[in-house]
């Protein structure tokens, strides 16, 4: 039985049967050459020939008509295969007796070679010539636009898959620490834990995050990062605040790593960013969590508009402010009437205000006049190892205005 053609497969296939009908042959096929192996990807082939030559045959690359043509032993155009010493030499002309044969390499717009299209008869056909060579030589080139983008996406989730396997092999992210102080006095009442990968990958974690789910590896890179923002609590005084994606969330090795925390010490970020597919799921899965301690917060409110959404139907207990509303707040009267409006809002909604990216003591000031209850921010310190934390202190939570 035939595998499932994609939309792609299908294109090659309408160029092959205007290549077998152009030419008048039994056969045409794409192949994939990975340097010992010819893979059959997409045939065209009349009836009686597509019992020998069939999608995902295999042969040996070495002993191919395709490898003799590109290695210049044999000419792109055979009319007469038996009329070639060589060719009648290989496995092919005698099973499934090739007579007559033409074929052009498949080149990828950066000139690597991804394999072949080729056509071929069970009779000689001294008309074959050049005219023959320039319609495949046309036909290989749309063939090779069409290829193109699965062969690139492919080799993007094999050099992810590369990079994230000593990541997780490891552990997952270096985990660092970001204080959140109490703006009205200055104490330390919790830290954000902040995955960290290798300098060198030049991605920021969202992007790397991104790219994991995109490969079918984003819940397990996740979860290792909560495990290792797990282990600080242990080791630091005050919350600990995690983040995870709504997807991630409604897994269940998520909700067994939650099983094991102190959810009392745990505050989950969800991001306003990322879409929630079922918020009936996502209340659902949170509810025995949040009924045992665990507090929500809604990440980088401000920077859209699905956050009100996500405020409204998960009821956070708290709502942080993204660094685009906060930065340069003490000087800008826009940026003021907008954070004191979404405190207002976040207060009548029962939530505590974290302010992200305070990096002045304008902006904190502006901040904690404007009724935001935390910060966090290169202000008071920068992501770094636990050891650098200061002490925590368990402060009342400032009045609702």
């Amino acid at each position: 039985m035939r595998r499932q053609r994609s939309a792609a497969d299908q294109q090659i296939a309408e160029l092959l049967g205007t290549a077998r009908s152009a030419l008048g042959m039994s056969v045409a096929f794409l192949s994939r050459l990975d340097g010992t192996t010819q893979h059959l990807e997409v045939v065209d082939a009349s009836l009686p020939a597509s019992v020998l030559v069939h999608e995902g045959a295999r042969v040996v690359q070495e002993t191919s008509f395709c490898q003799a043509i590109l290695d210049g032993r044999l000419p792109a155009v055979i009319p007469d295969v038996t009329a070639s010493p060589l060719a009648m030499s290989l496995p092919s002309a005698r099973i499934p007796r090739i007579r007559s044969y033409v074929s052009s390499p498949v080149r990828l717009s950066d000139g690597s070679l991804y394999g072949t299209f080729c056509a071929f008869g069970f009779t000689s056909d001294p008309e074959l010539g050049k005219r023959d060579r320039a319609l495949m030589d046309v036909l290989a080139g749309a063939a090779a636009v069409i290829v193109e983008p699965a062969v690139r996406d492919q080799e993007r989730r094999s050099d992810i898959d590369a990079r994230l396997g000593p990541v997780v092999a490891g552990g997952g992210p270096t985990v660092v620490l970001q204080p959140i102080v109490e703006l009205a006095t200055g104490h330390r009442v919790g830290a954000e834990a902040l995955s960290r990968f290798p300098a060198e990958w030049e991605r920021t974690p969202d992007v790397v995050f991104a790219e994991a789910h995109s490969v079918g590896r984003g819940h397990e890179l996740e979860v290792l990062a909560l495990q290792g923002a797990a282990a600080h609590l242990d080791r630091v005084g005050g919350y600990v605040a995690m983040n995870v994606s709504p997807a991630t969330l409604l897994t269940r090795p998520f909700a067994d790593l939650l099983a094991t925390l102190p959810l009392s010490r745990v505050l989950l970020e969800l991001s306003e960013h990322d879409p929630v597919a079922d918020y009936d799921a996502l209340t659902s899965a949170l509810l025995p969590f949040r009924a045992a301690g665990l507090r929500l917060a809604i990440d980088d409110v401000g920077a859209g508009f699905s956050s009100l959404r996500h405020i409204v139907l998960t009821s956070p207990d708290v709502l942080k402010l993204d660094r685009s509303i906060v930065a340069g707040v003490g000087g800008d009267p826009v940026l003021r009437t907008l954070v004191g409006s979404l405190v207002s809002f976040g207060h009548g909604c029962g939530a505590t205000i974290v302010a992200e990216g305070v990096e002045t003591a304008d902006d904190a000031t502006t901040l904690l006049a404007l009724g935001v209850d935390l910060g966090q921010g290169w202000f008071f310190g920068r992501p770094g190892p636990a050891e650098a934390l200061a002490p925590a202190a368990v402060v009342p939570s400032p009045a609702r205005v």
